[in-house]
């Protein structure tokens, strides 16, 4: 199975909506095309700041069919899975992949806590459902109350021929790395979810980054894995200290409204949250604006 095109940046794309919660499709058509101008590697549908957890899956399967469409041949997209029920997230995988997702990312289930052993069948469930695509899991630990362990993704790696990766948002860069080592002989993608760790991310092996702020500053965020790649460490560090302040800033706003928050300040109006979530209050956005402009990103916007 070809995974080669499983690293890069690849931003969690946010959901453009109107004032009455519509899908935006022309805002998000053009978001598309901002991204793949500044360089991104891949788009991942409904991830978490994606908001998936509002939509519904008739809305799912329209803004799946706008982005496959608009996005073309010219980057992957993958189909982010998060839901409780495992013939849920089985229905969605499959839709991503009639559709044209290239690879499934798969959160583990929120709200309940379930056994390895249960973990392990969810997961199985929905990796045999889609035997012929990449399955990414997708470990969110401080979203979803536990971290998937790194003995069942040591096992569903060794068991699932399609078991191909792992988006790790620990924040954890220990876990990181075990999630790594454990499994490198059988050539696992592990991705990094936590922007800060980009540059750290790549130095102990991991294949790129699922990365909010390319939503926003994907001219900040793709250089990072650009230079890294071409090997000038030094300026691929410079550039994940530009970034660093910004994201940190984000997590003072409710998760995940600073994502669109950001890009709208830079003038890329792609409209608010879902309800019950709000914009950030006004102290908040003077934070994301004076730190957007410390990294002089207020002066143009791209695109």
């Amino acid at each position: 199975m070809n995974t080669d095109f499983i690293k890069g940046i690849i931003p969690p794309i946010v959901t453009p909506i109107t004032a009455d919660e519509k899908p935006d499709e022309q805002t998000l058509r053009n978001h598309i095309d901002y991204m793949i101008t500044a360089g991104i590697s891949g788009i991942l549908a409904f991830g978490s700041n994606g908001e998936f957890y509002m939509l519904e899956e008739d809305e799912m399967e329209k803004i799946l069919k706008i982005i496959v469409h608009q996005t073309g041949d010219r980057v992957p997209v993958y189909m982010g899975v998060g839901a409780v029920r495992t013939g849920k997230c089985v229905r969605l995988a499959r839709l991503g992949v009639r559709l044209g997702a290239r690879g499934v990312s798969v959160l583990q289930p929120m709200f309940i806590k379930p056994t390895d052993d249960e973990l392990t069948g969810h997961f199985e469930a929905i990796a045999k459902s889609v035997p012929d695509v990449p399955v990414l899991l997708y470990n969110n630990p401080g979203r979803t109350g536990y971290p998937i362990s790194q003995a069942v993704v040591e096992y569903l790696a060794r068991r699932l021929p399609n078991i191909v990766g792992i988006k790790d948002s620990s924040g954890d860069l220990t876990e990181t790395m075990e999630f790594i080592r454990r499994n490198r002989e059988l050539g696992f993608k592990v991705l990094v979810g936590k922007d800060t760790l980009i540059y750290p991310g790549l130095e102990v092996g991991a294949v790129g980054a699922v990365c909010s702020t390319a939503n926003y500053m994907p001219e900040l965020a793709c250089p990072i894995y650009d230079l890294f790649m071409a090997g000038n460490k030094k300026a691929a560090l410079e550039a994940q200290y530009r970034l660093n302040p910004i994201r940190l800033m984000t997590d003072k706003s409710t998760f995940p409204v600073a994502a669109k928050d950001c890009a709208n300040l830079r003038g890329r109006e792609l409209g608010g949250p879902y309800l019950p979530n709000k914009p950030s209050p006004p102290a908040q956005m003077e934070n994301l604006r004076r730190e957007l402009e410390k990294a002089g990103l207020l002066a143009a916007v791209p695109g």
